[in-house]
């Protein structure tokens, strides 16, 4: 099947801009409201099928693009889903930002669930999964040492001052393989490290949007203590589907709010986002490998001089 039609742009154009924010929805969020002319698209890249159709609308003047990260119906579990077609099919779009939004176990005693957190590190401790765009015949290393953006963390804690949403602002993911949970002696070593939450989604997502000049920003949601806590063992399936629905419910507020305050951007992100290849790339254009400079062509097209790159 074709890919989806990448955007054009002008050469003139800062980059990243203008903004299309790219809404990732995890556990209990496989849908929006408030998408107005919104329609679902397939959509495919040359990494691959994404996890689902795009749903593709407007909040206000700002158009958004919203993925599905486990499919409706949640059919892919952690370590199966091709976060390379994710990202890559969300540039095509046009989208400049995102927002990943992921239900995540609680490493801390006042990080009840219902927590919301606003993520700014990570530690990857995933094993199983593809976690680059590059490769032999295409070497490039970004800076990953501030995963998130701050620009648009910023965003996201007005968002939720203004619909009266409480954010807790930082804190370290570690992100597990899965699917399975943590052992207890895991969990332990995990609050010893200083994580503050546990998850299976966010690694190699980051990492990802980072090489696609893309902002990026993790809202964690939390829904239950991970196995540490005294009191996990007695969390039933029931109340645990209630706190996933409840902060579905919550973060659907928040991107109404969220969604419009990033319109009207005309300068590319403060903190590099949009330029983060601009020093990464190690391979001469004479040495590059044909075949994977092609499948680039959405990610890299900026720093490849292509023309009509998203």
């Amino acid at each position: 099947m074709a890919h989806a039609a990448s955007r054009q742009w002008s050469t003139d154009q800062p980059p990243g801009t203008p903004p299309v924010v790219g809404l990732i929805g995890g556990s209990g969020l496989y849908a929006i409201d408030g998408l107005t002319g919104s329609a679902w698209l397939r959509a495919s890249s040359p990494w691959g099928e994404p996890s689902d159709e795009l749903l593709l609308g407007y909040i206000g003047d700002q158009k958004a693009v919203f993925l599905p990260r486990h499919g409706r119906g949640h059919r892919i579990p952690p370590s199966d889903l091709n976060n390379r077609a994710n990202i890559d099919a969300l540039k095509r779009q046009g989208v400049t930002e995102i927002v990943s939004l992921s239900a995540c176990g609680s490493l801390r005693e006042d990080l009840p669930p219902g927590t919301f957190v606003l993520v700014d590190q990570f530690i990857d401790r995933t094993f199983a999964r593809a976690k680059s765009f590059f490769g032999e015949g295409f070497v490039a290393h970004v800076s990953m040492a501030h995963p998130v953006c701050s620009r648009l963390g910023a965003e996201i804690l007005a968002a939720g001052e203004e619909v009266g949403i409480p954010i807790v602002n930082g804190g370290t993911y570690l992100v597990m393989e899965g699917p399975q949970f943590s052992t207890l002696a895991e969990s332990n070593l995990y609050r010893g490290w200083g994580c503050d939450v546990i998850g299976m989604t966010n690694m190699p997502e980051a990492k990802l949007a980072r090489e696609a000049e893309l902002c990026y920003a993790s809202l964690a949601m939390v829904t239950d203590f991970d196995c540490w806590h005294p009191d996990h063992d007695h969390v039933t399936v029931d109340s645990l589907i209630k706190v996933l629905n409840d902060n579905a419910d919550r973060a659907r507020a928040l991107i109404k709010a969220l969604v419009p305050r990033l319109a009207g951007r005309n300068v590319a992100c403060h903190q590099g986002c949009h330029t983060a290849l601009a020093t990464a790339v190690i391979t001469p254009p004479h040495a590059r490998s044909p075949d994977l400079a092609a499948k680039l062509d959405a990610v890299a097209g900026r720093i490849m001089g292509n023309v009509g790159n998203p």
